[in-house]
């Protein structure tokens, strides 16, 4: 049996958490500034940060799971 929530999960994340799609974290003239479809390395690592706080959470933490098969 196969555990598909990693997978489900970091695309999820990593279509909501593109920085500049949806929302970006430091914004260029405000702190959050949304769908302006730019970017910049601060933004990269934050949301890189997030990424990675949140994937942590659901796969650790919680413990969520989804078994094929």
């Amino acid at each position: 049996m196969a555990d598909w929530v990693p997978v489900v999960i970091a695309v999820v994340l990593f279509v909501v958490l593109g920085p500049g799609l949806l929302f970006q974290l430091p914004g260029r003239n405000r702190v959050v500034e949304f769908g302006n479809m730019q970017t910049s390395g601060v933004s990269i690592l934050v949301h890189a940060i997030i990424f990675f706080g949140l994937m942590t959470t659901f796969l650790v933490a919680i413990g969520v799971h989804i078994y094929t098969g």
